[in-house]
């Protein structure tokens, strides 16, 4: 196994070994939501990227990792959420005439356009209305909304996107007001200007020793964020914290770095002061050098309710503790009341569960300027002996951003899918997580449809090699010896240091290659197409003509598979060592009752040995005695072993089903008409009804060969059936649609024929003789019918001639 490297944005470069601070564990603090509203894909992103490294180390390098993360449950976000919708609330009880109605939504409208679109504002023909807002809106950003950036230069990003979001939200608003004073109507479909408006007016108004104003809000959205973190099977934290928790360790943990002169307190807040920080040989913005002078990301680490605070001594000092302003929570502390800033929050949170020291950090990538800049700056002053320089954390991991158009998804911009509406339309758990898998989890991801094929065209592959092994092993008949001869032939070669051959051989490359791809700082996509191509070998080798199938070494290849995406968190029923076989094999377990599992499986067999029996089948020996086959007692020996897999439960019932129905096809051709007919209308249930619909799949071959059992979701059999059934309706129907239009041609060709020759011209009013034929000879005005005309109805009149005598032969016998 290799030394393990990984990216570390501390070390900006290629991968730098891995040395955990203690041998054989890992320390690890990750930051965790900000709960204040539905979970969206870019945050499954993050945290199922996290979980994926965080398994590998787990399952495949066999790491005690201690992994903590937090529940961010107050900031300025969740403030101004929380606050909002509580003045919404009390807004919506008051008792507004239509009239006031009318004027409150235009003056949220003006005062939301003043803040965020001022271009609105300017303009000929008047104060802005609901009448002049959409042609001043195109004028004033019409480039933005059809595609094109603010600048008329490069690609649209997060201006555009944030722009985009506003006129979204005046828009819904001109709509939702234009001629309805509704107070429901208008307090849903112009909810995004009220709120801002509300807030300004009302604000203080707000008695916020009454918490519960924000904690039913963020108690809400972290149960909502673990159900979705659940669904994607992302393994849940060792030791979760919460800011609301830990406010006085939060204090006396700002009190220390005022003590050692790295902060000082100003009207009431705490900055941290980056001069006296960097004088004492300390380094700052070590992960993001190149921001540390960024205004926007600075402002945006100091929340929108942060700008108005003051007393700063340089420009980019940043708030440990602020002061709270009416409207928003507060605690007591040696400053007055307050609240934390957001970047001490993680820094104390993870010091006080990890220590002054941990191996990994880890977030989004938007994170490492200001927040993690901030964390490391503030714990390694407040941990820092002597004006030492100390390493607070030893590796940063960040993960890539999940785009949209060039936008990073995010909650703010409005450019986001939640997990929960992601999961009930476009994916499951397991193919959202194949589609990260297939970029590394530090760079930038945008989904595309090439993207989705390639992840759904990677899941297949898988899916349909454990089908086919598992059917093979059924043929054989002897599953566990298989399994068992392929592990052991294995590790006699590996003893006795004897090269492997054949597909062992490949096995042993393909066991090399996710070494060396996982080693290089958890190189996953490396690993999906090493799993892949060793698949592609093993097909090619069942599928060889020679007959020779090794079936131990594939087995050997689907359970190492099976291993793999264990570890890789795609079999949400699978768990440690992952030695079953296919997605989610021996997964069920001790949960399942054999009774209970094993019913669909023996109805069908009891069902089909009914109507077996039933048939007039003269009764040779090898029919008598598929008649008498005793399944029950292989399930009884299965559940006496301990099996709870309901495959395998199952496994007797279908295999003497089976058996059954190829024996009804091996008769079938010598059968008489009428019980022939009866025979294939029962096989053609029995694989396409009965079996689909408790998922089991019977794939017939040829040359008396028998079926092989392939256990197949039913949804996905029955989704296959009627696509096939609907595919042969539409073509019964094409061809009936064809019968009809020949029939309709047919009959034209005939009604036409019916016309005499000499008749076919004698109605045309161009013509006004004719000879004894029929043939034209004058025109309406007498002349002459001109000879290139004749020679052109004389070929048209031999042809009627023709079709006439046919239909004289058909019709009438002459």
């Amino acid at each position: 196994m290799d030394s393990i490297k990984v990216h570390n944005s501390l070390r900006p470069g290629p991968p730098v070994p891995f040395t955990p601070i203690e041998k054989g564990k890992i320390s690890w603090y990750a930051c965790g939501p900000t709960v204040y509203d539905h979970s969206h894909l870019g945050h499954a992103r993050n945290y199922v990227s996290t979980d994926i490294i965080r398994r590998i180390l787990l399952h495949y390098y066999g790491f005690d990792v201690k992994f903590v993360m937090n529940f961010t449950d107050i900031d300025d976000k969740i403030i101004l959420r929380a606050r909002r919708q509580r003045l919404l609330e009390m807004e919506k009880k008051k008792p507004y005439t239509e009239t006031e109605l009318g004027e409150l939504g235009m003056a949220a409208f003006e005062a939301y356009a003043k803040s965020n679109l001022p271009k609105l504002l300017e303009g000929d023909d008047g104060p802005l209305d609901l009448d002049n807002y959409a042609p001043r809106r195109d004028a004033a950003y019409g480039r933005v909304l059809a595609g094109g950036t603010l600048t008329g230069e490069g690609k649209p990003g997060d201006d555009e996107a944030k722009l985009k979001m506003h006129i979204g939200n005046m828009t819904s608003a001109v709509l939702t007001m234009r001629g309805n004073h509704d107070d429901k109507l208008l307090f849903s479909g112009a909810e995004e200007i009220l709120l801002p408006y509300f807030d300004s007016l009302y604000k203080e108004s707000l008695d916020t020793s009454d918490q519960t104003i924000f904690t039913s809000l963020t108690q809400l959205m972290e149960n909502e964020f673990t159900k979705d973190m659940d669904a994607l099977n992302v393994l849940r934290p060792d030791v979760v914290t919460r800011v609301t928790e830990y406010v006085p360790q939060i204090a006396r943990f700002v009190e220390k770095v005022v003590e050692k002169g790295f902060a000082y307190e100003a009207e009431g807040s705490v900055y941290f002061d980056i001069a006296a920080f960097e004088k004492a040989g300390n380094t700052y913005a070590r992960l993001r050098p190149e921001s540390r002078n960024d205004k926007a990301l600075q402002e945006e680490g100091e929340g929108s309710l942060g700008k108005s605070l003051g007393g700063k001594r340089g420009p980019s000092d940043f708030a440990l503790w602020k002061r709270s302003k009416p409207g928003e929570p507060y605690w007591p502390s040696p400053w007055g009341d307050g609240r934390p800033g957001w970047h001490i929050e993680c820094s104390v949170m993870a010091s006080d569960v990890l220590g002054s020291r941990m191996d990994l950090h880890s977030g989004g990538i938007d994170l490492a300027f200001p927040h993690h800049d901030n964390e490391l700056a503030q714990s390694e002053a407040y941990f820092c002996e002597h004006g030492h320089e100390h390493t607070w954390v030893n590796y940063f991991l960040h993960m890539g951003h999940l785009s949209i158009s060039g936008s990073k998804m995010s909650k703010s911009l409005k450019n986001f899918q939640t997990i929960k509406d992601a999961l009930a339309s476009t994916y499951t758990a397991r193919s959202m997580r194949i589609v990260f898998l297939h970029g590394r989890w530090n760079d930038g991801v945008e989904i595309t449809p090439s993207m989705r094929t390639q992840a759904d065209t990677w899941e297949t592959t898988i899916n349909n090699f454990f089908t086919n092994v598992k059917s093979l092993l059924v043929e054989a008949q002897d599953t566990t010896s298989a399994a068992e001869n392929g592990v052991e032939r294995l590790a006699i070669a590996t003893s006795e240091d004897k090269p492997h051959e054949g597909l062992l051989a490949d096995l042993e490359q393909a066991k090399r290659e996710v070494d060396a791809a996982l080693s290089n700082s958890f190189d996953t996509p490396q690993v999906l197409r090493t799993i892949a191509d060793i698949i592609r070998k093993a097909n090619i080798h069942i599928g060889a003509p020679n007959g020779n199938l090794e079936l131990s070494a594939v087995e050997s290849i689907a359970r190492w598979v099976t291993k793999m995406v264990g570890i890789l968190g795609l079999d949400a029923n699978a768990s440690p060592p992952y030695k079953g076989l296919g997605w989610a094999s021996a997964a069920l377990s001790a949960q399942v009752d054999p009774a209970t599992a094993v019913k669909p499986y023996e109805a069908v067999y009891s069902s089909f040995l009914s109507d077996a029996k039933s048939l007039d089948i003269h009764a040779s020996e090898a029919w008598t005695n598929l008649l008498s086959q005793s399944p029950g007692l292989e399930f009884d020996a299965l559940v006496e072993a301990g099996t709870r897999d309901p495959e395998q439960l199952g496994l007797p019932y279908v295999r003497a089903t089976s058996k059954l129905r190829d024996e009804l096809r091996r008769i079938v051709p010598s059968a008489a008409p009428e019980l022939k007919k009866s025979i294939l209308s029962l096989s053609d249930r029995i694989r396409d009804f009965d079996l689909t619909n408790i998922g089991v799949y019977l794939d017939d071959r040829p040359d008396g060969q028998p079926s092989l059992i392939k256990f197949i979701p039913a949804a996905e059999l029955i989704a296959a059936r009627e696509e096939k059934a609907a595919k042969e309706a539409e073509k019964a129907k094409a061809k009936e649609e064809a019968r009809i239009a020949r029939e309709k041609a047919e009959k034209e060709k005939w009604e036409k024929a019916k016309l005499a020759p000499q008749d076919m011209f004698k109605s045309d009013e161009r013509y006004s003789e004719w000879d004894t034929e029929g043939m034209p000879t004058k025109m309406k005005d007498g002349s002459e019918v001109p000879k290139t005309q004749l020679k052109k109805l004389k070929k048209e009149w031999d042809r009627q001639k023709k079709a006439h005598g046919e239909y004289l032969t058909k019709f009438r016998g002459s």
